[in-house]
């Protein structure tokens, strides 16, 4: 029997899970999933990180063993961290090589704290690439004003980067812009620009909460006949976007040398409205040459019963278009939606951070009493 993620994988949509934990590497879980439910690949982030470090006790003995070593706290979570993402690496390698590099990849962040630094991030991106020391390896940067220089940068290179908190069609393009230009820079310094791979992540469900809140907040039935429409509206206008951006004399240029392109990456896939149908982000964006970074509750869904139908995105921009006009005509901003989310979804990725922060320092403490 053909199952939906089956046909999801058939459409031309690589499917990644958006999670990652030393359980997930030592108990073969994510070996599971990779033979069972198509995963190709895996993204991470700095609440995913704090999740899995501060669950059960599978970090203990690094911890003690860092402790041991007088690691600072800063070293310690760098060092568990990236030994957790270069062990991905190693799991997903031979689907990397089966791809030629397009999947299999395993992402991880920048610290947080440096998305409004530009030469901070750069050398964090680099940093992270020798230590974690995998070619499959995604190097994931904020697409904040600051950050789209960063991702030039890195690029330029020759480190595959996945762009991250991309909300507006606006800073897509500028994303899509520094991808380009970092591919340009990194052929001018000699790099095998096939080699070289990037996806951008485009949030969806995060857009339906705040925009919903506002519906709910009017209170008419036009705004309640809006409501969860807006992430995918405007998820399907990115791939537009995508769509014209890699159809340029600019990128033909690029692509003759080599190149690829930077794949839509549909981020924040999970519902958060238990109302709305639980594989909504997965099956209304369905388009060719996208990926889709799932939880795993998620994912078990689309396995259990999603309904697919191939390049559910053609056709649907006109009809995009008039949800967005709809919701501006109601008041509802959206350069105020996107520029909140934005603030927003850093402030979390740094309250995390700081939460593991606090977390491993006491572990850390702990360790050292022990000793």
């Amino acid at each position: 029997m053909t199952t939906p993620i089956q046909l999801l994988s058939d459409a031309g949509v690589s499917i990644w899970l958006d999670d990652l934990s030393r359980e997930r590497l030592s108990s073969g879980s994510l070996q599971k999933l990779i033979d069972e439910k198509n995963v190709v690949g895996v993204t991470t982030n700095p609440s995913i990180f704090h999740a899995a470090i501060t669950t059960g006790h599978y970090y203990d003995g690094k911890i003690a063993e860092l402790a041991a070593t007088g690691a600072s706290l800063d070293e310690t979570i760098f060092e568990i961290t990236t030994t957790d993402v270069a062990d991905a690496c190693d799991l997903f390698a031979p689907i990397a090589a089966a791809t030629k590099g397009i999947d299999g990849r395993v992402s991880i962040e920048v610290d947080p704290r440096l998305a409004w630094d530009t030469a901070a991030t750069i050398a964090e991106a680099k940093h992270l690439y020798n230590k974690v020391g995998k070619d499959n390896v995604h190097i994931k940067i904020p697409a904040t004003l600051e950050g789209l220089e960063a991702i030039t940068a890195t690029l330029a290179e020759g480190i595959s980067v996945n762009v991250t908190l991309i909300f507006s069609l606006e800073r897509y393009r500028a994303v899509i812009n520094a991808f380009q230009s970092g591919l340009e820079q990194a052929k001018e310094n000699g790099h095998d620009l096939s080699k070289i791979h990037s996806v951008a992540s485009f949030f969806v469900s995060r857009v339906d909460t705040e925009i919903d809140k506002r519906l709910d907040k009017i209170g008419t039935e036009e705004a309640k006949a809006l409501k969860g429409k807006a992430g995918v509206a405007n998820a399907r206008l990115a791939y537009q976007v995508y769509e014209e951006q890699f159809s340029t004399e600019r990128w033909a240029l690029l692509a003759e040398a080599g190149a690829l392109p930077q794949r839509p990456l549909w981020a924040s896939t999970g519902v958060k409205d238990p109302a709305y149908p639980d594989t909504l982000y997965v099956t209304e964006l369905v388009a060719p040459g996208t990926v889709n970074t799932m939880p795993e509750k998620t994912l078990e869904a689309t396995f259990d019963h999603a309904e697919v139908t191939a390049n559910a995105v053609a056709g649907t921009y006109e009809e995009a278009n008039g949800v967005l006009n709809a919701l501006e005509g109601l008041g509802i901003s959206y350069n105020d939606v996107v520029a909140v989310l934005e603030s927003e979804g850093l402030d979390k990725f740094v309250a995390s951070w700081k939460e593991l922060l606090a977390d491993v320092e006491g572990a850390l403490s702990s360790a050292r009493k022990a000793s």
